[in-house]
């Protein structure tokens, strides 16, 4: 079991904003207390032109010639054919909000926390973050942002966001639509989601990300017990996103409930593997350190067609 010096529990209180803050802060800072932001310097490299500084922008651009002149703060921007940006996409539908007695959260909770860490280590390091999410209610996007203030950012926006709705391959095409769009060569892209309930074809959908010199890792997250269908005697099963209602034994339906979890993941792994990306397994009673770090091994090997699941 996930046990800490906060309570995750009280993080599904989005109203309750430190929590989340302190714990993401918490797991991010136990992977990379060392990390430092680095300038990418070299060849590509071009000037890009001059904006306006902003709070938490690096000091090292800032163009002391260009304020003399104007007798404004102005930072120098590149640009380059690489851009290491992580950009992280949420699923925020109904099938997320679920929650057993044996898990940490929900996992639209645990999905959370585990990409405020990501952006935490990302900001350290001094890569842009964006976020996008599939469903839910007030899922606000997020588009690219760097700089001191992006953590807080994210945070809000992930704490926002209310799991809710059901997924069609429309809405599945407009949560993927910006990634697929922005993401230039160098990317670094998560996608959080249980995989259950996603419209046919979704695999191939989500895979379709990679390529092109970006790295893509999908991470799925299972409450323990839809993992390992801990059900025991006599029980009725109804879905979060529909109308499908089941009575059973637990015995006799547990068999084919796991030879179709496995049969699912079985058809990612392929599908992601073809395209050089990556399938992590997680579950909401697993230590999120651990999940981290999985995700971020799994970025490195993205590319490496004979690596499979980490």
């Amino acid at each position: 079991m996930w046990s800490g010096a906060v309570n995750l529990r009280e993080a599904i209180d989005w109203g309750k904003l430190s929590p989340l803050r302190l714990t993401a802060r918490a797991v991010a800072d136990g992977l990379y207390s060392g990390a430092h932001r680095s300038v990418r310097r070299g060849a590509g490299i071009e000037f890009g032109g001059h904006r306006r500084y902003v709070p938490g922008d690096d000091l090292r651009f800032l163009d002391r010639h260009a304020r003399m002149r104007h007798g404004t703060l102005l930072v120098r921007e590149f640009e380059t054919e690489t851009d290491r940006a992580l950009r992280v996409i949420v699923d925020a539908s109904a099938s997320m909000a679920f929650k057993s007695p044996r898990g940490s959260g929900a996992k639209y909770a645990y999905a959370a926390l585990i990409a405020a860490a990501l952006t935490r280590i990302a900001v350290l390091r001094g890569d842009r973050v964006a976020l996008d999410f599939v469903a839910g209610e007030r899922t606000l996007p997020l588009p690219s942002t760097g700089g001191r203030e992006a953590f807080e950012r994210v945070i809000g926006h992930l704490e926002s966001g209310v799991p809710d709705g059901a997924t069609d391959t429309a809405s599945l095409d407009r949560a993927l639509a910006p990634t697929a769009r922005y993401a230039r060569r160098g990317s670094l892209l998560v996608f959080l989601s249980d995989l259950i309930d996603l419209p046919a074809g979704a695999p191939e959908q989500v895979s379709g990300l990679s390529g092109e010199g970006r790295s893509l890792v999908v991470v799925r997250v299972l409450d323990p017990l839809e993992a390992d269908f801990g059900f025991e005697g006599p029980i009725a099963l109804r879905s979060m996103e529909g109308d499908v209602y089941v009575e059973t034994e637990a015995a006799v339906a547990r068999e084919r409930y796991l030879a179709a979890l496995s049969e699912l993941s079985s058809e990612w792994e392929a599908r992601l593997l073809a395209r050089g990306s990556r399938l992590v397994l997680a579950r909401t009673d697993e230590e999120p350190v651990e999940v981290v770090r999985r995700v971020l091994m799994s970025l490195q090997f993205a590319g490496d067609p004979t690596r499979g699941w980490v």
